[in-house]
């Protein structure tokens, strides 16, 4: 079983390399946040699964710190998207 999670990390890692590509070629601020989110849910998962291996509690910890700091960073930047979009004067009428 050991060996089936550290080739899965292996996979993981590989996708966390291609996510790299979306970020430096990602035509917009949106697609480069969600390439981000990728990379971090990608090294979360990749610290779980060798923490798993290794029996290391502390990089578990570490993991799941990093998945509620990943989770504050998503709502920062939808509330950016949001408050530019209602400084445009292009918000939605739907609550008048």
């Amino acid at each position: 079983m050991t060996e089936f999670l550290t080739v899965v990390v292996g996979f993981i890692l590989a996708m966390l390399a291609l996510g790299l590509l979306s970020i430096l070629r990602g035509p917009g601020d949106a697609d480069r946040v969600m390439a981000t989110q990728l990379i971090g849910t990608g090294g979360i998962a990749t610290l779980l699964l060798l923490g798993t291996v290794a029996s290391i509690p502390a990089a578990i910890d570490v993991a799941l710190t990093l998945a509620l700091l990943a989770t504050f960073a998503s709502i920062a930047f939808v509330k950016k998207g949001l408050s530019r979009f209602e400084a445009d004067g292009t918000a939605s009428t739907e609550d008048e």
